[in-house]
């Protein structure tokens, strides 16, 4: 290996490491080295440094196990610095380094105190441990998704800007050319998809997106999304707190979690069933620790969604938040749903609890510390977000143009849809003079956002457009353009400036 590769867990607070094929340890990261010894410096053999034959098979057996499949997890025993064995929770993960497979060991204690100190009997109960050793296991998986997420938006950066370059001194007639645009259009939709990565394993909150208000809005606008047409088997309850303590939060990203388990619990429900959606006030003057929510001592506000549906067995509960982990078979779930949602509401300094009893439905809590002070639950004006316009709405995702085509027109608006920028075209050049608005996502695959403004503009010069992205800016005035994710709220009042903005421009 490469004397000059780069780790990606090189400054984790925990041991990792990386094993060949033939049970070499070809990467370690100094927690690694700190815990099981110097030896690991020489990238010896796995089987000849920190092996213990306490785990039944040896080293070259168990990594050719590996290459048949193993669990995610399992408890293993390892020599560490001084000649004892301890066992660790151990997280193995296949992976490639340079064309090369390797399998990426990534070690926990298995009991509170780590084996650099032996630990003293524990007290605490079982239920705790388990919960603690669940959110090292998250915290492990995100700081390497954080960390993947960050490198590949690297070199993708490096991709886009070379492959832009060439473009801008490249004939348009040049046979290359549509082979160059098709690799940067998919490099924009892969750093799209890096940047949702980052969003939700990031740490750190950002305070210029941070306001204090009301989490029954969003609460509220939630739900709306799945009262439509053809979900009238679902009995929805709200029991919504009137005096709600104030939480400082981003609108956008608590709207996305609320969302994600609202989803779930849709699907779990069925055909028929029975959603319950709650906000409540807690004030703790003390910590509070059981098997489900450790919090500190302080106020909070609680979003509780409960269904009556199937429930999660028991075997999977503890994996639900992992990234990447999911029960879907179908290609456009890519194991993120979940995850996402402790994402958002960590970064929020909050918790999730999940607790399903067996056959008993399903009840997600998410516990986000608030101020004992009361932000008025203020009602959307509707007669201020109404409009009776026709908006041509444009993405290649069909959840974003469901979402488009259900917040609009049940807001007054006349919605025309379109899931590619030909198609596009197409319906706007069939009557150019009844749309009021065009709302288009900049990156989709065949015709770009940018490419069907430049179409539009020729059709139309003076037809509002919008410009959407979760990724890139626009390339037109920053008034007409809204960065995803965006709130229902969001959507109608941008569309409503963009709208107003126009009839200003042609009076």
């Amino acid at each position: 290996m490469k004397p000059d590769f780069t780790f990606a867990l090189e400054q984790a607070g925990w041991p990792a490491f990386l094993v060949d094929e033939s049970g070499t340890i070809r990467k370690a990261n100094e927690a690694a080295i700190l815990v099981l010894g110097a030896v690991l410096e020489g990238d010896p053999a796995l089987s000849a440094s920190i092996w213990s034959p306490e785990n039944g098979l040896t080293a070259e057996e168990y990594v050719a196990r590996l290459e048949l499949g193993s669990p995610p997890v399992t408890v293993l025993r390892f020599r560490v610095k001084g000649g004892a064995t301890h066992s660790f929770h151990t997280f193995i993960c296949p992976t490639h380094r340079e064309g090369e497979r390797v399998f990426l060991f990534q070690l926990l204690p298995e009991v509170p105190g780590g084996p650099q100190s032996p630990p003293a009997p524990s007290t605490v109960p079982p239920a705790l441990e388990a919960s603690a050793a669940q959110r090292q296991k998250l915290e492990c998986a995100l700081q390497l998704t954080r960390t993947v997420s960050l490198d590949f938006n690297n070199a993708l950066t490096t991709i886009l800007g070379h492959v832009s370059l060439i473009l801008s001194k490249m004939e348009p007639t040049h046979a290359w050319r549509p082979s160059l645009l098709e690799v940067e259009r998919s490099a924009e939709k892969a750093a799209e998809i890096a940047q949702d990565l980052a969003d939700f394993s990031r740490q750190e909150m950002d305070a210029r997106s941070q306001a204090p208000g009301n989490l029954n809005s969003v609460v509220r606008h939630a739900v709306e999304l799945f009262q439509k047409p053809g979900s009238a088997h679902i009995l929805w309850t709200m029991q919504l707190e009137k005096r709600l303590f104030t939480v400082t939060f981003d609108e956008a990203k608590m709207l996305q979690a609320f969302v994600r388990i609202l989803e779930n619990a849709v699907e779990a429900v069925g055909r028929e069933g029975r959603i319950t959606v709650r906000t409540l006030n807690h004030s703790f003057t003390e910590p509070v620790i059981s098997p489900t929510v450790q919090l500190a001592a302080g106020h909070y506000v609680c979003v509780e969604i409960t269904d009556n549906g199937h429930g999660i067995s028991p075997e999977i509960l503890p994996r639900i938040f992992e990234p990447f982990f999911s029960t879907k078979s179908t290609p456009e779930h890519r194991g993120l749903g979940l995850a996402w949602v402790y994402g958002i509401v960590t970064n929020h300094g909050g918790i999730v609890s999940v607790v399903s009893p067996p056959g008993q439905g399903t009840t997600v809590r998410v516990f986000l510390p608030a101020q004992e002070k009361i932000v008025k639950d203020q009602a959307t004006k509707v007669e201020d977000l109404r409009g009776t316009e026709t908006v041509l709405f444009v993405d290649d995702e069909e959840m974003v143009l469901t979402l488009g085509r259900t917040v609009l027109s049940t807001f007054g608006y006349r919605v025309v849809t379109a899931n590619s920028g030909p198609q596009a075209l197409q319906l706007f050049g069939q009557a150019p003079s009844q749309i009021d608005l065009v709302v288009t996502d900049l990156v989709m695959p065949g015709m770009s956002g940018r490419e069907l403004i430049d179409c539009l503009r020729r059709l139309s010069p003076t037809v509002p457009i919008l410009s959407t992205s979760g990724y890139l800016r626009s390339t037109v005035e920053d008034e007409c353009y809204l960065r995803k994710p965006f709130t229902s709220q969001e959507l109608l009042r941008k569309v409503k400036q963009v709208l107003l903005q126009a009839r200003v421009a042609s009076a």
